[in-house]
């Protein structure tokens, strides 16, 4: 399919998160394309706000998450935390704040009720790359570049690392992690941080497709997958099996699981009708 059109570029004044709907889902548009769309304490709370906007419509099956200009995301505002090297205590309070809220954020993505899908042209680095792999898919523009260099400032990338080793194998983080080194979309998808490489300038398009293609399933179902499967991520094999079990009997006593299963035997589409 063809994506929708991101909202134009506007001035400084304008959203730093631009939201526009579609059929069934939201693009949500990184807007400081200036500052490389870095996760300011401004820009963590606009977006913030709309995920917390996003996570009560029942309208939404997904959600894709772009970005103006020439990187997706370069991570933290370095000349931000710089200036906070002035306060009575050196920055600590406001690094302390800024990691909690920018956690939060991101630990918003994982709890959405419905998939989250990052659309990567240019860099996504440091905290921007703990962006995308915060997200349940992603999509990389052939031009996209990965990495997690805080290593070469003395800045150790510990909370993307969260996200990161959460997505790729250990020695794949730990390569990213500790050269600090850019790697390339392919490269990405091989090592499974994105799901797809698209040409230079059309991972919307491909993360779109993404979502339209969600957007057609049960927001019920979506929701209690999505949730599921970070549950048992966590447990071991035994509890994870027990955990999926009661799931799935939950899941199999829903209206839209009856609907769909009826439709399925009855050779019709299904009519979806729960949240």
């Amino acid at each position: 399919m063809t994506a929708p059109s991101p909202a134009p570029v506007a001035a400084a004044d304008a959203p730093m998160v631009q939201r526009a709907d579609h059929d069934g889902f939201a693009v949500l548009t990184l807007n400081r394309p200036a500052s490389r769309n870095a996760l300011s304490d401004a820009m963590i709370a606009a977006l913030q706000k709309q995920l917390d906007a996003i996570a009560t419509d029942v309208s939404l099956r997904a959600v894709v998450i772009a970005a103006h200009g020439p990187a997706f995301c370069a991570g933290h505002d370095l000349k931000e935390i710089t200036g906070h090297r002035d306060d009575a205590d050196r920055g600590r309070r406001f690094f302390a704040d800024l990691m909690a809220r920018c956690s939060a954020m991101m630990q918003t993505i994982v709890a959405l009720p419905v998939p989250v899908i990052a659309a990567v042209e240019g860099v996504a680095t440091a905290a921007g790359c703990q962006l995308v792999a915060s997200c349940d898919l992603a999509v990389a523009g052939a031009n996209a570049r990965f990495a997690t260099p805080g290593v070469n400032i003395g800045l150790f990338c510990s909370t993307p690392m969260v996200a990161l080793s959460r997505n790729v194998s250990r020695k794949h983080a730990m390569e990213m992690l500790l050269t600090g080194e850019m790697i390339g979309a392919e490269d990405a998808a091989r090592m499974g941080l994105v799901n797809q490489v698209a040409p230079a300038g059309e991972a919307l398009d491909g993360a779109c497709a993404f979502a339209a293609r969600i957007a057609a399933k049960s927001r019920l179902t979506l929701r209690t997958g999505k949730q599921a499967f970070y549950e048992q991520l966590e447990m071991g094999l035994a509890d994870a099996y027990d955990y999926a079990a009661r799931v799935m009997v939950e899941n199999m006593m829903a209206r839209d699981a009856e609907e769909g299963i009826g439709a399925f035997v009855e050779k019709r589409q299904p009519v979806w009708r729960e949240a």
